[in-house]
């Protein structure tokens, strides 16, 4: 008995060793690798070099330090990783770790925004897990995304005879114009619920349009904020007077969908005669949302500005990725002729001659579904995820990554990569096809990730089914009522440039003839 207390003293000074190792092990952990940096200015090349040019930045960083490399932008600490095995590990094996957005935001944003917090910027708590569950139990469900059928037929009748108006007298069709305004009608529509004026959209996508781009002369208030945001003071007022003009165009929707659903509860002849005009909305739904109120304890409604900042993420986010894509796809349809044909020749199998194909149609197209994977794998709009944060520090493959740092993932690379693409850089949508060379990839990275178009792990983009189903109808549409060829005399040039997405650096210029109806 009396051996009991040695051995009990022993287990406890083991104990308390071991968590002394442990944490000295903790501390020898560094952060990744990376260029030398100075306080406030971090790494020297940014005097030179611009944010613009990040990619180029990265690659010869990461081929010189490694897969996982940090630097120092302004103040702040950035990640960049590189692997899908990695990011694997990091997004889904750590996903609740991995889950956190940086905190707090870029002053860039934090003007653009007016300092509201969105669902792609919200920390990873209760405001986020109300945020993303509205939009995905009450738009983004497969019975929900069905209420607009209608708004996809309306909006690819729009687009098809934009492009025959375009293409009068043989002239070939600069596509992409018409494909970003198609897709921001569509959005629109399900984010006011009714089928707005021309004039309206316009004046919604100008708003829209200005202030995002806009957005690129925001990021020199990220370095040294203190001092920026006095030096760049007249580009923070531009920005602000911009986001009133955006407010201003919101507000009478807003109150106009309040206005209804008062009509609506008490059931008027005038409600009724509405119900055919409008459909349930984003909107609609922001209007009931409870949000927790940490301040009183309790819950409460969004306010007209947090409204109005939410339903301009809705816009954006769906707007240029999508019609990027698009503009990708077709004019990879336009170079290699013999998948543009073996496309028609598979849309012609299921549907008549001369009818659209319809939504319940796409279920029955393998290679359309393949051609628009090679696109988004060979194309992806991101190079880019939205940076992700850590909730506590974190060991990553023996480097710490710590809380507050900004954690990037390079989609591009991933997608690119040798060891499971084979000649990744060419477009074959065959490497989606069953038998052959074809494999079969999850596109939510789940299990392993082969390419990220939409992220992976917790903070994936919830309109990734909406965008497929987007992509897959449009192209479709385009492709049965279209012959798609190259301007005379012209090649497509399959160069990039950033811009809100990463787009053709010479736009697509396509010569457009339409295909005879039965």
């Amino acid at each position: 008995m009396a051996l009991w207390p040695f051995i009990l003293l022993s287990l406890a000074l083991s104990a308390l060793l071991a968590a002394f190792l442990h944490g000295e092990n903790r501390r020898r952990k560094s952060l990744p690798p990376g260029p030398s940096s100075f306080p406030v200015i971090g790494n020297l090349f940014w005097l030179r070099r611009s944010l613009r040019e990040l990619e180029a930045v990265l690659r010869d960083v990461h081929t010189r330090y490694g897969p996982i490399v940090a630097l120092r932008i302004g103040p702040f600490t950035a990640v960049f990783i590189s692997d899908r095995v990695i990011a694997h590990k990091a997004l889904v094996g750590l996903g609740v770790s991995f889950a956190d957005r940086p905190s707090p935001p870029f002053p860039s944003f934090r003007v653009s925004n007016a300092g509201h917090h969105i669902i792609s910027s919200a920390p990873y708590g209760p405001l986020w897990r109300v945020l993303r569950r509205n939009i995905t139990a009450e738009i983004l469900h497969p019975a929900r995304v069905k209420l607009y059928a209608g708004g996809r037929a309306w909006v690819l009748r729009l687009l098809i005879d934009h492009l025959r108006a375009a293409s009068g007298g043989g002239s070939p069709v600069v596509a992409s114009e018409s494909f970003q305004f198609a897709v921001f009608c569509l959005l629109v529509f399900m984010c006011f619920g009714e089928k707005l004026e021309e004039k309206a959209i316009r004046e919604i996508e100008r708003a829209q349009r200005t202030l995002l781009l806009y957005g690129a002369k925001l990021s020199v208030l990220d370095f040294a904020p203190a001092i920026s945001r006095l030096v760049f003071r007249n580009r923070v007022k531009t920005a602000l007077a911009m986001r009133e003009i955006q407010r201003q165009l919101y507000l009478p929707l807003i109150e106009s969908r309040r206005r209804y659903e008062r009509r609506r509860q008490i059931g008027t002849n005038e409600e009724a005669e509405e119900e055919e005009r409008f459909v349930y909305s984003y909107l609609d739904s922001l209007l009931n949302v409870d949000l927790p109120d940490n301040e009183l304890g309790g819950r409460r409604k969004l306010c007209d500005d947090e409204i109005v900042t939410l339903c301009s993420e809705f816009l954006n986010g769906g707007t240029d990725t999508t019609a990027t894509a698009l503009e990708w796809i077709m004019a990879n349809l336009v170079k290699r002729r013999e998948v543009q044909e073996k496309l028609r020749e598979e849309i012609d199998g299921v549907v008549p001659e001369g009818e659209e194909v319809k939504e319940e149609d796409l279920q029955r197209m393998e290679y359309l579904k393949a051609v628009i994977m090679e696109g988004l794998r060979r194309h992806p709009p991101g190079h880019f995820v939205l940076p992700h944060a850590v909730t506590e520090d974190v060991d990553l493959c023996g480097y710490r990554i710590p809380k507050g740092a900004s954690i990037n993932f390079l989609v591009a690379e991933m997608n690119w990569d040798r060891r499971a693409w084979p000649d990744p850089m060419a477009f074959r949508p065959e490497r989606f096809l069953g038998g052959g060379e074809g494999v079969a990839v999850d596109i939510t990275g789940s299990k392993e990730i082969k390419m990220m178009p939409f992220g992976a792990g917790r903070r994936i983009c919830p309109g990734m089914g909406l965008a497929m189903l987007h992509l897959e109808y449009f192209v479709a549409n385009l492709v049965r009522a279209f012959e798609w060829e190259a301007a005379e005399g012209e090649e497509v040039d399959l160069s990039e440039k950033v811009e809100f997405t990463v787009v053709m650096k010479n736009r697509l210029r396509a010569r457009i003839i339409p295909r005879k109806k039965a």
